[in-house]
């Protein structure tokens, strides 16, 4: 059979990826100061698109009422500034707290001031340097002291002497090598060498994980009584010497939505402070149709202009997008917002997506990085999406109010008789709640509570 070629014409309809149906998608993944940040390079890079930046500009003296004003604030600034060293603000120029309290003292600057206010040698000043420097982020240092002495070109014992006087800096055990090493720093500090302290951490830490007491005891040749006691001190001590101290800034959660009641009715309203309100600039309109504008600069300016609409379509489509889903949820949710987690209901993104008419990747992409300030407080958006489990009148209760139920559950228990997962999991049959012994433990590691037998108290 010989082959041959042919053409035949189809028709057929596909989606096209093009690049403002992905700046479009990409906008509606964006939270509100991403958005922000997006706008603001926009605004640098496309002539055509101008933002209203009125609220951010700074007075002139045109702004006051009369010169006589001006002269008097003037005076008063003068005399505020002499006396105290405090500028003078009106209440709404006055900067944020944010922007006027120091910077926390992280754990690198704690350890260095600590450094340079002890008598080091070069030597062990050097050393020192670079222990500090290669600690972890819970204080350990993790590399070996040979590595140390050849890294740093000094003896190792030197190595080992400056690092005995840098382990008894604060915080305490820091710059241990291994959990056991951090807990005998802390004890030596206590003067709990030679006691039971020291022997339990010294070689029966694995027992007091699980708080087998009674074997500790036997083989310490202590009592029960005095086992439980030493093991509370180790308790209290801290495994993670640089929990305390964070060289990371302070994050903030910024609401992209508002959900308040008026009237008994759930309003919503987007955050939309300090997002540039987005104008097309008329001077380039202007060009742009003129006859003595050049044929390549016509073309870029129209591009421009093409591209700043777009955007600025794309930026309402976006929050336009934000206000129904969020509306939705609302919908869904109001028994949560009316009486607190005991009432979320189980929501997935199909129920959104029917509701409101889009896909469910798009309430993905919406509810994504996005927070909503509610009077239960501020939640994530993917916060409202959870599975159901059964209940035995058929009906079904969100797995986040069964976790908040197992929280509950074991903060009421008997801390010398805490209750097993079996034994939580009939707890929560009796209040209709249908679940498994393993989904119980899941939710229980979820909620970063322990097992039964590490949460007993023997005395």
């Amino acid at each position: 059979m010989a082959l041959e070629l042919k053409q035949h014409l189809k028709l057929s309809q596909q989606l096209i990826m093009t690049p403002q149906l992905q700046q479009a998608i990409k906008l509606l993944q964006f939270s509100r100061l991403e958005l922000v940040d997006y706008i603001t390079t926009e605004l640098e890079s496309n002539p055509l698109l101008e933002g209203d930046t009125t609220s951010l500009r700074e007075k002139s003296p045109s702004d006051f009422e009369d010169r006589e004003q001006l002269r008097a604030r003037w005076e008063t600034y003068l005399e505020t500034y002499g006396q105290d060293n405090i500028p003078y603000y009106e209440d709404d120029e006055r900067p944020s707290l944010e922007s006027t309290t120091c910077r926390e003292e992280g754990l690198l600057d704690h350890l260095l001031w600590q450094l340079r206010m002890n008598d080091f040698s070069e030597q062990e000043r050097r050393v020192g340097l670079f222990i500090i420097g290669n600690l972890d982020h819970n204080g350990y240092l993790s590399m070996d002291l040979a590595a140390v002495s050849e890294e740093t070109n000094v003896d190792l014992s030197i190595v080992n002497t400056t690092l005995e006087r840098v382990q008894r800096f604060d915080p305490a055990g820091i710059a241990a090598r291994d959990l056991r090493e951090c807990l005998h720093i802390q004890a030596r500090n206590l003067g709990l060498e030679d006691t039971l302290v020291w022997e339990i951490i010294d070689s029966h830490l694995e027992e007091l994980q699980t708080k087998n007491f009674d074997k500790i005891a036997q083989e310490l040749d202590a009592s029960v009584e005095d086992v439980a006691q030493a093991a509370q001190i180790i308790i209290n001590m801290e495994p993670r010497p640089a929990r305390d101290y964070s060289d990371e800034p302070l994050l903030y959660v910024v609401p992209d939505v508002y959900v308040v009641k008026i009237e008994g009715e759930y309003m919503v309203v987007l955050n939309e402070e300090d997002i540039p309100l987005l104008n097309l600039n008329k001077q380039y309109q202007t060009m742009m149709k003129s006859n003595e504008t050049g044929r390549m600069a016509k073309e870029y300016l129209t591009d421009c202009y093409k591209s700043a609409q777009w955007l600025m379509k794309s930026i309402q489509q976006r929050q336009n997008t934000l206000c129904k889903v969020t509306e939705s949820i609302v919908k869904f949710q109001r028994n949560f917002l009316d009486h607190g987690i005991t009432e979320l209901k189980p929501l997935v993104l199909r129920d959104v997506a029917d509701d409101v008419g889009m896909h469910e990747s798009t309430i993905s992409r919406v509810t994504s990085n996005k927070y909503v300030h509610t009077p239960q407080g501020t939640f994530e958006l993917k916060f409202f999406f959870n599975s159901g489990i059964s209940k035995s009148d058929g009906s079904f209760v969100a797995s986040q109010s069964v976790k908040n139920e197992i929280e509950n559950i074991i903060k009421a228990e008997d801390a010398k008789h805490p209750l097993s997962d079996q034994a939580i999991a009939k707890n929560l049959k009796v209040k209709g709640v249908k679940i498994a012994r393993r989904t119980v433990a899941k939710y229980r590691d979820i909620l970063g509570i322990l097992p039964s037998n590490r949460r007993k108290k023997h005395y």
